[in-house]
């Protein structure tokens, strides 16, 4: 779409720490899933499109010969480095720092592509077109999504939302967010830009899991965010926990607030050329 919204660059600077250790990490079942759907080869390559810290890419990298995580913030590509040197069996994980719209990737040189939580952060139409091009023919492309901790139906959930709520507005942080986003993703489904583009229609596959949360942790979970991150939230961090802490002890159970996290992927593939 032409007039598709565009976020912001940089909005997650200062992030990568944060989004390392309290971002969930994907459940092996659904990762299982998805290569059993996928078939790797391993002898193929791997692309983590808007990788953050390689929440995709390190799980996935024993089914591939080569893996790029790409991401235009130069914080989650120097944690994406400093992990791979760090991790037996990682030698071959490439860090890239570039937006995924500009990647230079050569034509119908990936087994499988995966975007993790990211995609409609993107310019959709471009991401899907290059995207064909870069896969093999026969290749799969899975956009990966989980729920946030604030968008559920609990009573702790609601709260949550609404003090998160509360301090963007205080911190005058709303318009990290563009207007009309969901609003556009809902009017010009994914499945419906990746069908544009030439992919078959996608197949959704999805898993719950349960998690518990401590109030410390959903604390670092925001600090990963773009909409408050450290440099939001800044000299007001201390009395932003406070707050965080005053407003959902009284939802903890034996130190924990529990929620059912929905994961999924929409899984599409690149016809293979027609028999002659």
């Amino acid at each position: 779409m032409a007039n598709e919204v565009s976020f912001q660059p940089d909005l997650y600077q200062g992030t990568a720490s944060y989004y390392d250790r309290f971002r969930l990490s994907y459940p092996d079942t659904m990762l299982t899933d998805l290569s059993r759907r996928t078939r790797p080869s391993g002898r193929g390559r791997l692309l983590d499109l808007a990788c953050g810290t390689g929440q995709l890419a390190f799980p996935l990298r024993d089914r591939f010969a080569e893996v790029w995580a790409v991401d235009a913030e130069f914080d989650m590509t120097h944690a994406i480095r400093a992990k791979a040197a760090a991790t037996e069996g990682a030698s071959h994980v490439r860090a890239v720092t570039a937006k995924a719209e500009e990647l230079d990737m050569d034509a119908g040189s990936v087994e499988l592509i995966v975007i993790g939580n990211a995609f409609h952060r993107l310019r959709r139409d471009l991401v899907a077109q290059r995207a064909l091009t870069w896969l093999e023919p026969g290749g799969y492309l899975a956009l990966c999504w989980s729920t946030s901790p604030w968008a559920g139906p609990l009573d702790w959930q609601q709260a949550f939302g609404s003090l998160l709520r509360r301090w963007q507005e205080a911190l005058g942080a709303t318009s990290r967010i563009p207007s009309g986003a969901e609003e556009q993703r809902q009017a010009d489904p994914d499945q419906d830009v990746l069908s544009r583009a030439g992919f078959d229609p996608a197949d959704r596959h999805q898993f719950a899991v349960e998690h518990r949360w401590t109030i410390n942790e959903l604390a670092g979970h925001v600090r990963s965010t773009s909409f408050l991150p450290p440099s939001v939230l800044a000299d007001r961090a201390p009395e932003f926990d406070v707050d965080l802490m005053t407003e959902l002890s009284p939802y903890v159970i034996d130190g924990h607030l529990t929620e059912t996290v929905s994961f999924a992927y929409d899984l599409v593939h690149k016809p293979a050329p027609a028999a002659s």
